[in-house]
C-alpha cells in the first residue's frame, strides 16, 4: 500500500506541472533539492550528546549563579 509506482509518480508529476507551470518546475525542483541537501547536512552535523552536555552545563551555571546571588542578598 505504501509503495509509489510509476503510475502514481506520473500523476504527481502532472499535478506539479499543472500547479507550477513548465517554467517554474525546474526552479521548484532545484529549491526542493537544496532544501533536502541542507537538511541532510544539518542532521549529519548534529551530535545529540553534545547538546545534552551543553544544556547540563548551562543549568549548572544558572544554579551556581542563583545560589551565589541569594547569598549576597542575605549578607
Amino acid at each position: 500500500m505504501g509503495d509509489i509506482g510509476f503510475p502514481e509518480l506520473m500523476v504527481i508529476l502532472v499535478i506539479a506541472l499543472v500547479l507550477f507551470g513548465g517554467g517554474k518546475l525546474p526552479e521548484v525542483g532545484r529549491s526542493l533539492g537544496s532544501a533536502i541537501r541542507e537538511f541532510k547536512n544539518a542532521m549529519r552535523d548534529v551530535d545529540p550528546t553534545k547538546d545534552v552536555k551543553a544544556d547540563a552545563k548551562l543549568v549548572d551555571a544558572k544554579v551556581v549563579d542563583k545560589d551565589s546571588g541569594s547569598k549576597d542578598q542575605h549578607a
